[in-house]
C-alpha cells in the first residue's frame, strides 16, 4: 500500500499536513522610536497586537544591551495565518528557495518592503520595513509533545519532512520551489 502524497485525500486524516502557525517578525535592532513604528506597521499588517523581542546578548559595536527590546513580533495561527500567508506569498512572486526549508517542515523568507505586501498602504510617518516570515507545518496530533499533562513522544514518521512541505506549499499556495 502507497502512501498518500499531501494534498490528495488520505484515508488516515492524522497524517493531513496543515499551518500550524505564522510568525511575522520586524527586527529593528534598537529599541525606541523605530520599534514602535514597527509595532504600528505589524499592525497595521495583521490587525494583531504585537510583542517585542529582547536582545539575547549585548553588542557593544551595535549599541545593543543584553534585556533591551530589539525587534517586533506577531504570530498567527488558523484561518488568518493562511490569508496572510498568500498575501506574503504574493510580495515575494510565490516564489521560496528550497534551501528555506528545515527537514521538519518549517520554512522562512524575508521580504524586503512590508509595502510589498498586497493591500498594504505607504504611511509615510512610519517609514518602510523588512521583515522575516516564519511558517511552521504539522499535521493533527502535534500537540502531545508540548501539552502540559502527560507529554509524549510522537515518532519518528508522523514529523512533516521537507519533501512534504515542499508538496503542501505547492498544492495548496502554487508556490515555485527554487534553488
Amino acid at each position: 500500500m502507497s502512501q498518500p502524497t499531501v494534498g490528495e485525500v488520505s484515508p488516515n486524516p492524522l497524517r493531513a499536513v496543515r499551518i500550524e502557525k505564522v510568525t511575522l517578525n520586524i527586527a529593528t535592532g534598537k529599541s525606541g522610536e523605530p520599534l514602535e513604528k514597527a509595532k504600528k506597521v505589524l499592525n497595521q499588517l495583521t490587525n494583531k497586537t504585537p510583542t517585542t523581542k529582547q536582545a539575547k546578548k549585548a553588542i557593544k559595536d551595535f549599541g545593543v544591551r543584553k534585556g533591551e527590546p530589539i525587534a517586533a513580533v506577531v504570530t498567527l495561527r488558523g484561518k488568518d495565518a493562511g490569508e496572510f500567508l498568500k498575501r506574503a506569498l504574493e510580495a515575494v512572486s510565490n516564489k521560496v528557495n528550497e534551501s528555506s526549508f528545515d527537514h521538519y517542515g518549517n520554512f522562512s523568507f524575508g521580504i524586503k518592503e512590508h509595502i510589498e505586501i498586497p493591500g498594504t498602504r505607504y504611511v509615510p510617518e512610519l517609514g518602510i520595513f523588512g521583515a522575516t516570515i516564519h511558517v511552521t507545518l504539522g499535521r493533527p496530533g502535534y500537540r502531545i509533545r508540548s501539552r502540559a499533562i502527560r507529554p509524549a513522544k510522537m515518532g519518528r514518521n508522523h514529523y512533516v519532512s521537507m519533501e512534504d512541505a515542499v508538496r503542501f506549499m505547492q498544492n495548496n499556495f502554487a508556490t515555485n520551489i527554487g534553488n
